[in-house]
């Protein structure tokens, strides 16, 4: 069904949850699916290194900090566009539904930066330079204690298993909302909708 093919029927029912109409624009959209992609390559990348030869796994280690610092630009990215007027938009339903989605999108946010953050420090903390596809950026600060870099490397693979937790709930609410609630919740990200919007 298109645009101009909604009922008024639909339409009155879309206005009373909420719904404006709008989609995320193109750059928006862009940007959440470029995220989700790199954390899932990131996420995988961490849980295959260990399984591979030494050759391939340094190569892996190296696509990590890579993708990384990629996924921070994009991370910065996003919260600057979206703090941009016009950029936002409303969301559907109401009372706790849109509290609690505002919710687990702060708290990805937070954990993603966190994420990067405890990245940068896991590495330069060790004495180690960052890697960005061949750019080395290297450690502004003296190694920290073996303890406390080690600390850091827990606190980072912790904090990736909850971002992955979190997504995953975050994408079957999108699920749910697409299939049994059948609302726009999903289907005003998707790009091609943006590229209409």
């Amino acid at each position: 069904m298109t645009e101009h093919d909604e009922s008024a029927l639909d339409k009155a029912a879309r206005i009373a949850a909420g719904d404006d109409g709008t989609y995320y624009d193109r750059t928006a959209a862009m940007l959440h699916w470029a995220t989700a992609a790199l954390v899932v390559i990131q996420f995988a990348l961490a849980q295959l290194w260990e399984l591979v030869p030494r050759p391939q796994h340094h190569l892996m280690v190296v696509a990590h900090m890579s993708f990384g610092i990629l996924l921070a630009i994009i991370i910065a990215w996003r919260i600057v566009w979206r703090l941009i007027p016009g950029h936002q938009v409303p969301a559907i339903g109401s009372g706790w539904s849109v509290l609690a989605a505002k919710a687990v999108h702060f708290l990805l946010y937070a954990m993603l930066v966190a994420e990067a953050v405890l990245g940068f420090l896991l590495r330069w903390s060790g004495g180690e330079a960052m890697s960005f596809f061949g750019l080395l950026l290297p450690p502004p600060f003296a190694a920290f204690p073996k303890a406390t870099n080690e600390l850091i490397g827990e606190l980072h693979e912790l904090n990736g298993w909850a971002i992955i937790v979190v997504a995953l709930g975050h994408a079957a609410a999108a699920l749910y909302h697409h299939v049994v609630l059948k609302d726009r919740v999903l289907i005003r990200m998707m790009p091609h909708r943006a590229a209409r919007g």
